[in-house]
């Protein structure tokens, strides 16, 4: 089933499915180790935050360079690129969410938390579009 997903030949909606899966699993990586390191071992709750938030990144990239993103060609870019782009895209979300989160609210009269998944679901489509075209796309054919 998973060799199924992963075809190249599944194209966009094989892409988005798996763009779907990588964020679960991420959401579960996160959620799951900052809960541990706080409530178990007993690190400080933004300790275990940052832990919790930086092997969620590293979980994301990977999972999106060789699960989502998986094509019959080369990448387009080298690592240290993708690296780089990733990570431009990650501030820029985290960025934009804290500016729209803090000021969206008063100006349009909603509760943060409506704010803040209305922000996200439109991240998370930029994000598939971005990632699709920008940072772990195939070389383009001659």
């Amino acid at each position: 089933m998973l060799a199924h997903i992963r075809s190249p030949e599944r194209g966009i909606l094989g892409q988005g499915i798996r763009f779907a899966l990588a964020g679960g699993t991420v959401a579960g990586v996160y959620l799951v180790t900052t809960l541990l390191l706080a409530t178990v071992i007993g690190l400080p709750f933004q300790s275990a935050l940052a832990i919790g938030f930086i092997l969620a990144l590293a979980t994301h990239f990977t999972l999106q360079r060789f699960f989502v993103w998986v094509h019959d060609e080369e990448f387009a870019l080298p690592l240290r690129t993708q690296v780089g782009r990733y990570l431009a895209v990650a501030l820029a979300q985290y960025g934009i969410t804290v500016v729209a989160t803090s000021a969206l609210p008063a100006a349009v009269g909603l509760p943060t938390e409506v704010v803040y998944v209305a922000v996200t679901l439109l991240i998370t489509l930029a994000n598939f579009v971005l990632f699709r075209t920008r940072v772990f796309h195939a070389e383009a054919e001659p």
